[in-house]
């Protein structure tokens, strides 16, 4: 499978490959997984300061915090970009 870096807010890219999870962080269960990665060091804040809206787990267990929607990361992960041309 191609690594497509999926942009998550701010510049700010994750390889598609890595991602298990987006959730969004409105629930408790979410809130203790967001401490205990704060906790023993694994969590990335690419907010830029503003309201936490998609958490993203990775397959290495680092904890990723976005400012962006989960369904928009999930749309994005989903696009198809062409090469010049508009041909495969």
């Amino acid at each position: 499978m191609w690594n497509k870096p999926v942009n998550i807010g701010f510049g700010n890219m994750v390889p598609s490959d890595r991602i298990v999870a987006m959730v969004g962080n409105d629930s408790a269960p979410v809130k203790r997984l967001i401490q205990d990665a704060r906790e023993r060091g694994a969590l990335v804040d690419a907010t830029q300061g503003r309201r936490t809206r998609a958490v993203i787990v990775t397959d290495s267990g680092h904890i990723i915090l976005s400012a962006i929607q989960p369904e928009t990361i999930a749309g994005r992960m989903g696009e198809e970009k062409l090469p010049a041309g508009g041909q495969l």
